[in-house]
């Protein structure tokens, strides 16, 4: 009797589950796949072949693969490091000691004092937890789906209930069929409410969760330093060149000073450029996404992004494209409303580069029709688009990505800074930003008058 007694009051609790907590902890899955998804061998050529190499890039981010490498890197390590404070949150909840302060091991990993070599990447065992991470954030993604649809027919049958007991007149039996059905609807609702929860985060447990997740952080963190410390460190300083030797990521984080930004890209390039060498300084961005982005704040006044003008250039130059290749969708009102976009120091530019390049009434008159200039100039604003769209595109593309994060369930890679317009000299896009809607206005003045005629 004593024993069963002291079994029974020594019967362990069962292991506390996420529940509600499981939403957020599926986002942090779903970034952490993505990271993964990030860092395959497919991936990282893609990076090493044709990102870093691509001609906007080359020509408005830079020139030096050691600068556009280190601010891949840092972001893929400031994403990681977002994960981890959320796993490290989780692991204070875990009944596991070893998971308790995740965060002091993760410094521990960072500061080079837990050996990562033996951790294999792509592994067979690896592959699984990441697949069965990518299954439970869509399980929970159903679920969410399902509570959320729960929750509107439940809304529904309150609003039916709430018109029978204030007597609306002529309900009469399809009123009543009306609510049987919803009703029915209901309770399959619920079913598929309980079977997702099952299926899902919601029933696993803390120490199931947090286990899995510091696992594939450990990968991760091993797989950046492996695809990037060739190119940022492990040279010593000696048999370093000047430009190489600011690319040096400390500890693996990005260089303080930015020096590859002020001689970066050649001379020569799409567009000509006067070269400007202004101070470097780091100022401060209010939006919601800058805040918690280390590597978008550092960007120097002297880059689009640094000016704040990332986004409306992007939008400008999409507008432009749309203008270019399906110009009977556009109308005056559009082209008034791109002009509009511009901030005033472009539309300055545009309106002095304008001056010089017209042809006025008289030359029309005389002869001068304008198609041979039209063509060119079409040729011209195509050149610079062919390179200026694909980084005005990405630059919205990473802004959707992390504006709707919370909603997004896919794990593939995201956009990377580096191929946006936030580090772009912002000089050089201007002027090739102010030589495209030039162009386009020839463009535009030569179709109008040729309708005319």
């Amino acid at each position: 009797m004593g024993v069963e007694r002291y079994h029974f009051f020594h019967h362990k609790p069962p292991a506390a589950t996420l529940e509600i907590l499981a939403f957020d902890t599926a986002n942090t899955m779903r970034r952490l796949a993505s990271l993964y998804n990030s860092l395959t061998d497919d991936q990282v050529l893609k990076l090493f072949n044709d990102t870093i190499k691509s001609k906007g890039v080359v020509y408005l981010n830079s020139n030096q693969e050691c600068f556009l490498l280190n601010l891949a890197c840092a972001e893929r390590l400031e994403e990681l490091d977002v994960a981890v404070a959320t796993v490290s949150q989780l692991g204070r909840k875990c009944s596991d000691p070893g998971l308790n302060q995740f965060d002091l091991v993760y410094a521990d990993l960072k500061a080079d004092m837990i050996n990562t070599r033996k951790l294999q990447f792509g592994c067979r065992s690896v592959t699984k937890s990441v697949e069965k991470m990518e299954k439970l954030v869509l399980a929970t993604r159903k679920l969410y789906d399902a509570m959320m649809c729960l929750a509107g027919m439940e809304a529904s049958k309150k609003k039916m209930e709430h018109c029978k007991t204030i007597g609306y007149k002529n309900l009469g039996h399809k009123h009543k069929v009306n609510v049987q059905n919803l009703c029915d609807q209901i309770a399959y609702q619920r079913k598929q409410v309980t079977h997702y929860k099952e299926m899902s985060l919601w029933n696993q447990t803390f120490d199931k969760t947090v286990r899995l997740m510091v696992k594939i952080v450990f990968i991760i963190y091993a797989r950046i330093c492996s695809v990037f410390e060739p190119y940022i460190s492990g040279v010593p300083r000696n048999d370093r060149n000047f430009d190489d030797w600011y690319c040096l990521l400390e500890h693996r984080e990005l260089y303080q000073t930015n020096c590859c930004l002020t001689n970066r890209v050649s001379k020569s390039g799409p567009v000509s450029k006067t070269n400007k060498s202004d101070p470097i300084r780091f100022v401060p961005d209010d939006d919601e996404i800058a805040k918690s982005n280390r590597v978008l704040r550092m960007a120097p006044p002297s880059t689009v992004g640094g000016a704040g003008l990332s986004f409306r250039y992007a939008s400008v130059i999409m507008l432009a494209e749309r203008c270019l290749h399906a110009p009977g969708t556009i109308g005056d009102s559009e082209r008034e409303a791109l002009y509009e976009m511009l901030p005033e120091r472009l539309k300055e530019k545009v309106r002095r580069k304008m001056r010089g390049r017209w042809l006025n009434e008289e030359e029309w008159e005389e002869g001068g029709d304008g198609r041979s200039l039209a063509e060119g100039w079409r040729e011209a604003v195509e050149e610079i688009m062919e390179w200026l769209t694909p980084v005005a595109r990405d630059t919205t593309m990473w802004q959707s990505e992390r504006s709707v994060e919370k909603q997004r369930h896919d794990t593939k890679p995201t956009t990377l800074l580096l191929q946006t317009l936030h580090y772009s000299d912002l000089d050089k896009t201007e002027a090739a930003i102010v030589v495209a809607l030039v162009g386009l206005s020839y463009i535009f003045k030569y179709e109008k008058r040729r309708r005319q005629r």
